[in-house]
Order: C-alpha cells, then structure tokens, then sequence
C-alpha cells in the first residue's frame, strides 16, 4: 500500500512541478530529451504528436497506478498485492491511453496552420499585384487552402510583368517565387 500511495504522491508532484516550472520558465522545452523534445514530435505531415514514453502520458501511468492501487488494497476481494498490482496496471494503462489520444487529438486540432506549404506552389496561378520590372522583383498574390498569401516574385524569363496579369509560380527559391505568364 505505501508502494501505491508513493506512486501516487510522485505522479502527482511530477504533475505539479511541471506545471510550475513551464509557467515559471515560459514551458519552453522543459523536458528535453536526446532528440531536443521529449513531449512531442512531428509525424509525417509535420504535426507534433505524442508519444507513450513522453513525460506527461508517463505520469499520468504512474499517478493512476497508484491511485487505482489504493483503491484495489482497500477492497477485501482485490486486496492481495497480487491481484491489485495487475488491476492497477490496467487501470494505469487505461488512463495512459485516454492521456495520450486526447493530447494526441488536442495537437491535431490545434496545430493546424494558415500558413501555407511553399513546397506545393509549384503550378499554382497568382495574380501579379506590384508590377515585375524587367530583371528584378514585383509581388504576386495566390490563394492556397482558402488562404490568399503574397509574396515577392520574379519573372522566369526577365521579362516585366504588369499588375493584374495571371501568372504560373514555376518555383520557390528562399522566400522568392519565380513565375511566368499564364497563357
């Protein structure tokens, strides 16, 4: 039973400092890990997600654990060590997982951009809105994702381009766009 009620106590204080010191910090990567980032880290579309070894999905394991071990010593059925040990893992389990699908969810929601892909522009019509002299930059404007960006752009074959003429983005080369007419 002191077994339990430690792990509970931990978990809990765990919990707690860690609240504190990235409120205190500005919870700017407090728990670092090999990798730079313990809590989270980027799936294949570049959105943070959780992992069952971060911190966070892991106290939430361990307070559980203790606490559905008090509650299991407490029953007489339950009682013995071996018998609500295991029940106790699984109900830490259980948490762990509802732990980690809502963060893992509450990441998905939140970390969705208006910012768009430059990757993806290759192809995509813009419309010239500052004049692109011959041999040097103007600015375009493309909608991507229902978003309209603008952005600095050039004429792929130095040619000046007038505001309002329809114009392919044929690349992306830093923050400056190439294009040429649309015809």
């Amino acid at each position: 039973m002191t077994f339990y009620a430690c792990c509970l106590v931990g978990g809990l204080l765990f919990t707690v400092i860690s609240v504190a010191l990235g409120h205190f910090l500005g919870g700017h990567d407090t728990d670092v890990g090999a990798d730079g980032h313990a809590d989270t880290g980027l799936d294949h579309a570049g959105v943070p997600t959780m992992s069952f070894s971060s911190p966070t999905v892991l106290a939430s394991f361990i307070t559980a654990f203790g606490a559905f071990g008090l509650i299991f010593s407490k029953i007489e059925l339950t009682s013995s060590p071996w018998i609500s040990a295991p029940l106790a893992a699984l109900g830490g389990l259980g948490i762990a997982l509802v732990t980690l699908w809502f963060f893992s969810k509450l990441f998905q929601e939140t970390q969705s951009s208006s910012e768009s892909r430059v990757a993806t522009l290759t192809g995509v019509t813009a419309t010239v809105i500052t004049p692109i002299p011959e041999q040097s930059v103007g600015e375009i404007a493309y909608v991507q994702a229902g978003s309209r960006y603008t952005a600095p752009a050039r004429a792929e074959q130095n040619v000046a381009l007038a505001a309002g003429v329809s114009v392919i983005i044929t690349r992306v080369v830093g923050t400056q766009f190439y294009v040429k007419p649309a015809r």
